[in-house]
């Protein structure tokens, strides 16, 4: 049995927080399972979950979450390969920027967390509280995240530093 507006938000979802995990993970098979893996989490409290105030805001939460103990737990490293390929799958396009921009390259390279904090601000254009809630942490470490990955993104792109701590 399946709850009807389940559905309607794994639709209107899917694609924006494929792109997201992509962001935060810099590779496309990880984000679709952590995308896919809390759905199905998600589904097992679709009444409770749909009953929320930011239903979205939640399963942003759960698959940045997801993304950061799949790299932290290494499960994605259990597969083995194998001679064939799979059959072709349907896949979302990523947007060539994100792929190949140079910046977006430098963001690669940032610890998991850091790369969650820039990605949810300026990607997803959260508040300091809204990334706070998503990462489960306080809304200080989310500035002291940020600060540390755009003082390495300065030192890697060799950008002057801002004065004023703004980020």
């Amino acid at each position: 049995m399946t709850v009807p507006e389940y559905d309607d938000v794994y639709a209107a979802l899917w694609p924006r927080l494929v792109r997201t995990a992509y962001a935060v993970a810099g590779d496309r098979g990880l984000a679709e399972d952590a995308v896919q893996t809390a759905f199905a989490k998600a589904y097992r409290s679709w009444r409770r979950i749909s009953r929320m105030t930011a239903p979205e805001a939640y399963l942003r939460r759960m698959v940045v979450n997801e993304v950061l103990n799949d790299r932290r737990l290494a499960r994605h490293r259990h597969e083995l390969p194998s001679a064939e390929p799979p059959e072709e799958a349907t896949l979302i396009p990523v947007e060539p920027a994100l792929a190949h921009d140079e910046m977006w390259r430098a963001v690669s390279t940032l610890p998991p967390r850091q790369r969650a904090v820039l990605v949810l601000r300026y990607y997803e254009d959260l508040s300091e509280q809204q990334i706070a809630d998503a990462l489960g942490c306080r809304p200080g470490t989310v500035k002291s995240q940020a600060s540390a990955a755009l003082a390495a993104l300065r030192t890697r792109l060799d950008l002057p530093s801002r004065a004023g701590g703004e980020w």
